[in-house]
């Protein structure tokens, strides 16, 4: 529960900046369907709220005007923050992507658990044994 009210406090803060937005509501149908194959919610010029689902583990990435919220709903991975990129190479304009991380710090994540990945943060889920799903806010920097 107190992941729940911490992650709420996050979205809390996260909504101030998207005030000027129009409110969004997602049937829980909607939502369930998102965690399990991936899918946006709502986006905005300052913000982009999805549902999102992996089966293995992805590339390393790096955001350079993008903090990433993410709350797992369900499954468990080794993820990875911080330190150095190896390999990088931009995949789109303030995008980046590597083959691994040097001197990051590993995290064990499970149901519950919020990860706070702020924007220029090298982050991987680097082992993905039998799929996570997780609910993910980006706020962009201007």
């Amino acid at each position: 529960m107190k992941h729940l009210i911490a992650f709420m406090a996050l979205l809390a803060s996260a909504a101030a900046l998207i005030a000027s937005e129009a409110a969004v509501y997602v049937d829980h149908d909607t939502a369930a369907a998102a965690f399990k194959k991936g899918g946006s919610f709502a986006k905005g010029s300052d913000f982009a709220a999805s549902g999102a689902h992996r089966g293995k583990a992805g590339q390393v990435e790096v955001h350079e005007k993008e903090t990433d919220i993410i709350y797992i709903t369900d499954g468990e991975a080794t993820f990875v923050t911080g330190g150095t990129m190896v390999g990088g190479k931009s995949s789109r304009a303030g995008q980046w992507l590597g083959t691994d991380i040097q001197g990051g710090e590993s995290h064990h994540l499970t149901k519950g658990d919020i990860v706070v990945v702020p924007a220029g943060t090298p982050h991987w889920f680097k082992e993905v044994p039998s799929g996570i799903d997780y609910f993910l806010v980006k706020v962009v920097k201007p």
